[in-house]
C-alpha cells in the first residue's frame, strides 16, 4: 500500500526507509527529496565540482537503497549514515584525483584580464568620463550617484536636497543626453554586438 506524499511529510528517515523495504515508493519519492539534496550539498561543498557532486550523490542514494531491507531502526540515524557514506565518497574520489599525473593537468588560466582588455576597459572608462563633463552639472551628479556609486532615488534625493521625482527626471535626461554622445563610438569601444 502507497501512502500519498503530504501524508509523509511527518513521517522519519527511519520509518520512510523501513516502508521502501517494503516496497512503498511513494515513501522512497519523499526520502529522495528530502536526502538527495543534503547529499549533494555535502559533496559539492566537499569537491567543488557539480558533476562530481551529481555522480556523489546519485551513488549515495542508490546505497541508501541497498541497505533499506537490512536497515534496522533505532540504531543510528539515516542521515548520519548518509553523511558518511557521502563523506567515503568523496574522500575517495579526491584520493583517486590526487593521484592523477601531474602532466594530465592543464596549465591554470591566467585570471588578470588581457592588455587588450585592459585597454578597451581603459578606453571606455576615458570615453564615459568624458561624455559625463559634458552633462550639465545636476545632471552629471544624479547619474553619477545612481548608476555608478549605485545610490537608491531616495538617497540620491537627500544628497542633492531635491525631490525623488527630480532625481528620476535628471537620471532618465543625463541617460538619454549620455547615449546620444556615445552613439558614434560603439564600434570603437568594442560595442558592435549591443543594443542601441
Amino acid at each position: 500500500m502507497s501512502m500519498a506524499l503530504d501524508d509523509l511529510s511527518d513521517v522519519s528517515d527511519d520509518t520512510l526507509l523501513q516502508l521502501y523495504a517494503n516496497g512503498d515508493q511513494s515513501a522512497a519519492r519523499s526520502l529522495t527529496l528530502r536526502l538527495a539534496p543534503r547529499a549533494y550539498n555535502q559533496a559539492y561543498r566537499m569537491l567543488g565540482v557539480q558533476a562530481d557532486a551529481e555522480d556523489v550523490a546519485q551513488d549515495a542514494m542508490m546505497r541508501v537503497w541497498k541497505i533499506a531491507p537490512e536497515w534496522r531502526m533505532g540504531e543510528a540515524k539515516v542521515t548520519t549514515w548518509l553523511y558518511r557514506v557521502v563523506a567515503n565518497l568523496c574522500t575517495d574520489r579526491l584520493r583517486k584525483t590526487r593521484a592523477t599525473s601531474l602532466d594530465a593537468i592543464d596549465e591554470p588560466m591566467d585570471p588578470s584580464p588581457s592588455a587588450a582588455a585592459d585597454m578597451q576597459t581603459n578606453a571606455r572608462n576615458d570615453a564615459l568620463q568624458a561624455a559625463l563633463m559634458e552633462l550639465p552639472a545636476r545632471q552629471r551628479e544624479a547619474v553619477v550617484l545612481r548608476h555608478i556609486e549605485e545610490l537608491p532615488n531616495p538617497q540620491i534625493a537627500e544628497r542633492m536636497e531635491i525631490s525623488v521625482e527630480a532625481v528620476e527626471s535628471l537620471t532618465s535626461r543625463g541617460k538619454r543626453a549620455l547615449t546620444q554622445l556615445l552613439k558614434g563610438r560603439k564600434s570603437a569601444l568594442g560595442f558592435e554586438g549591443d543594443a542601441p
